[in-house]
């Protein structure tokens, strides 16, 4: 179960069991969590299910018992902390499968019924981090306050330490003849500044010391244990100075580092904060309690005034205001809500008093589901990242082996000094540790879905938004995406005298009684105007399949439908429009066998042009004559046209595929600026159009969007799947790759937008990395590179650098309409 189609498959099965409370896919570690009523069903009704989709269970009897744990770690920040983590958990017995997320400092391991969760946390106690684990509050994720680390013991020892190595650099360069030489040791005389120096090393490096000692109980050839080796070997080999700047500087790097990445979680922790912690019940009595947000049950009605924030997903039961949706959807302009509409936890009403009925807890609300998807997308490795993590697990290996040969070769064999090289060699071994490059990429994606998710676009994982940013063929579903998917009233013709208001009339009294979404139209469309057809006498309606509705109005038959339900009955090829003061509504050519004005054929002068437009004619009459035409149409998007052209500009080639007829599919095409569209398709022949786009080249990427309904198979075999307005909906949260949780099409060239700019940012933070790392690895054994090069630009300074360059990300917002001053406007970043 490897992705989200496969995961569908299987809770589609699974879920068809009676008694099945909960089902939680976790397609990055092939895992099926399920919450059942054990009076309903078994253990082993689930598992037949399981194997009924078509996929085996592996170790399911040493797995029977698992469960899973998750540990907050907000000191493994960095690869190599994750990989020391992991080296303690899988010496533990009982632990079968590890997760690590350095960018949210979490653990996640699936445990057996006999380990307890202490032993977790000592366990990854002995790799050296302190663990916490977690009760499903994401606040536990990553650090407290941004300067809190800047008040921890190692900050401390950090700052006594550059203090004493200051005072002995004072003394060593600047006044010499003050710096007395106290004594010898093995041979060797120490002055006082080399004294300072090295209890600067012991202070500064004590964290670093025991790291490293973590690092070799756990097997691991991390930065930790390079670092530990070169402090000691420095000042056991007589160069104290070397040590203490190595200890200081690194210590300044680590410090600087955490504080980088704590900022890169904060964009992360946002997302958490937008849940409220309490909100305000209505009891039955008509009392009001304040209870924690977590407290809430599926039925409680809560009160929301102005400001606050709604605590749960819920219906409004009574009240009005405008609501802030931007949290979820992403949209600038407040959305009105009345009674009966729907509203998210973590939006705020500006203007009114709402009581709202909670339809979810608070874990399995929008916003929940939101973070978790978030937390989570870490999981899912980019391509980048897999050459990263295969090439540092080579880089790191080769460079200590080269570190060593540098140290030792010239001077057994060219008799070269063993002070110059063993410097030339320490500096290699601090050039060895890959942290900038390994954390290059995973940054860059937290930075990026984290700054998406904000502006209504959840991204399901880094692999997605760099495909997303690699595709160049956008494949766009017509109904639900360039239009509204609702049908409505675009042209009232009135015919024979009769007015606009009389036409809506008689159509949405004989209309009201029907279940065509057509009809439906009409009669909405009608009550839109304020013209109400209900006060007319409406006997013996008949629905006419295929053709339309006939019905008795005020003793007189009416019809409403088709053009071709008039056969035989009123006469549409010669009519005469209704003319305002001599002039007529419509244009109508010169017939000049008629006298009267506005005379016209209604059969070749109306319907075709109509139907060119996409628009499907209804006309209303009686038996003897025609009272006028409605034309009927889905509307598009008032953002689709502006969105299509700037995908376009990206230079992405936009194509429609829609199982609507050829003309609506042309009339659609033309309207928006799409230049190539596919009309009359079945899903299956979607999918097929999709397999069609992506063979064109080896390269060829294709990204599709639809509702999720009838487009799920071509978003499924689609390199990318995107969902339209998502927004509470579970299937789409739960399959699509990319879900825009409104309906809202200038998302899709932000989501382009911020792809694109995302990869570039990952190439340029993985190129810049091998490259400093390339110069420093050169100039180092030719002396042109010292410890402290190594350690201020290849360590502190790269990583801040690609933690800096990756933050950019959170300034890509989205464009819209309203901010376009013309094709050459500049883009709002």
């Amino acid at each position: 179960m490897d992705c989200p189609s496969c995961a569908g498959k299987v809770t589609k099965s699974v879920e068809r069991l009676d008694g099945i409370d909960d089902l939680d896919p976790r397609v990055t570690s092939g895992r099926l969590l399920v919450r059942y009523d054990p009076a309903r069903t078994s253990e082993s009704e689930i598992r037949d299910r399981v194997r009924a989709a078509g996929y085996q269970i592996a170790d399911e009897d040493s797995d029977a018992g698992a469960a899973e744990l998750s540990l907050s770690v907000p000191e493994m920040d960095c690869a190599s902390c994750a990989n020391k983590v992991e080296n303690a958990l899988a010496a533990l017995d009982g632990v079968d499968e590890i997760e690590t997320q350095p960018t949210s400092g979490r653990v996640t391991v699936a445990v057996d019924d006999e380990t307890s969760a202490d032993t977790v946390v000592d366990a990854v106690g002995s790799a050296g981090y302190e663990a916490t684990p977690m009760d499903g509050n994401s606040d536990e994720i990553g650090f407290g306050d941004d300067d809190s680390i800047w008040r921890s013991r190692r900050a401390i020892g950090t700052a006594i330490g550059g203090a004493i190595a200051a005072v002995g650099m004072i003394l060593a360069f600047v006044v010499p003849a003050a710096d007395p030489t106290l004594g010898t040791v093995a041979g060797r005389p120490y002055a006082l500044s080399q004294l300072l120096f090295i209890a600067a090393a012991a202070v500064a490096g004590a964290p670093v010391l025991r790291n490293a000692v973590y690092s070799v109980r756990n097997r691991s050839l991390d930065i930790d244990f390079l670092m530990g080796v070169g402090i000691v070997a420095s000042v056991a080999a007589h160069h104290p100075f070397e040590g203490a700047m190595l200890a200081v500087l690194f210590s300044v790097a680590e410090l600087l580092e955490r504080f980088s990445m704590d900022r890169a979680r904060n964009s992360l922790r946002e997302l958490m904060d937008l849940s409220p912690d309490t909100a305000t019940v209505r009891r039955d009595d008509g009392s009001t309690e304040t209870v924690s947000a977590d407290e809430l049950a599926v039925g409680d009605v809560v009160v929301v005034r102005p400001g606050e924030k709604i605590p749960a997903d819920g219906v409004v039961i009574e009240g009005q205001s405008a609501v802030d949706q931007a949290p979820i959807t992403g949209e600038s302009v407040p959305a009105d809500k009345r009674e009966g509409d729907e509203v998210f936890g973590g939006t705020i009403p500006e203007s009114g008093y709402l009581e709202v009925e909670v339809e979810s807890e608070a874990d399995d609300s929008t916003i929940a589901r939101i973070v978790r998807t978030v937390e989570d997308a870490e999981r899912d490795q980019t391509k980048r990242e897999q050459f990263v993590d295969r090439f540092a697990s080579v880089y790191t290996p080769l460079v200590v082996v080269f570190a060593l040969a540098v140290a030792t070769l010239p001077p057994l064999l060219t008799g070269a000094s063993w002070n110059t090289w063993f410097l030339r060699g320490l500096t290699l071994l601090v050039i060895a540790c890959p942290c900038a490059f390994v954390i290059s990429t995973p940054v860059s994606v937290v930075s990026g879905i984290t700054s998406a998710a904000r502006n209504g676009v959840l991204i399901k994982g880094g692999r997605h938004l760099e495909t997303t940013g690699e595709s160049d063929v956008l494949a766009v579903d017509k109904t639900g995406t360039l239009t509204t998917g609702d049908l409505s009233v675009t042209d009232v013709i009135p015919l024979e005298g009769a007015t606009e208001a009389d036409v809506l009339r008689r159509a949405s009294a004989v209309e009201r009684r029907s279940e065509h979404p057509v009809g439906r139209s009409i009669v909405g469309y009608a009550d839109e105007q304020g013209i109400d057809g209900r006060d007319a006498g409406v006997s013996n309606f008949e629905a006419l399949t295929g053709k339309g509705v006939r019905a008795e109005l005020d003793g007189e038959t009416h019809y409403v439908g088709k053009p071709d339900l008039f056969d035989g009955l009123a006469d549409l090829e010669h009519v005469h429009a209704t003319t305002d003061g001599g002039v007529a509504v419509v244009d109508a050519p010169d017939r000049s066998q008629c006298e009267r004005e506005g005379c016209l054929d209604v059969l070749e002068d109306v319907v075709p042009k109509l139907e060119r437009d996409g628009k499907t004619v209804v006309v209303v009459g009686t038996e003897d004559d025609p009272l006028g035409v409605i034309a009927v149409a889905d509307r598009v998007r008032p953002d689709a046209e502006w969105a299509v052209s700037r995908l376009q500009e990206q230079g992405v080639r936009v194509v429609m595929l829609t199982g609507d007829n050829e003309g609506t599919a042309r009339a659609i095409a033309e309207q928006v600026g799409i230049d190539e569209f596919h009309a009359e398709l079945l899903p299956d022949e979607k999918l097929a159009w999709i397999e069609q786009l992506e063979s064109e080249s080896d390269e060829a990427r294709v990204a599709m969007v639809g509702d999720g309904i009838n487009d799920a198979p071509a978003m499924a075999t689609a390199s990318v799947g995107i969902a339209m307005g998502a927004a509470g909906t579970d299937t789409a949260l739960e399959t699509a790759d990319v879900a825009l949780m409104g309906d809202d099409l200038t998302r899709l060239p932000y989501l382009f937008d911020l792809s694109k700019t995302a990869t570039g940012v990952i190439r340029q933070n993985i190129w810049a990395s091998l490259a400093v790392k390339a110069v420093l690895a050169i100039g180092a054994p030719i002396g042109l590179v010292t410890v402290i090069h190594a350690v201020i630009i290849g360590d502190m300074g790269m990583s801040l650098g690609v933690t800096g360059n990756a933050m950019r990300l959170a300034n890509v917002e989205p464009e819209t309409p309203a901010a376009d001053t013309g094709p050459n406007s500049p883009k709002t970043n």
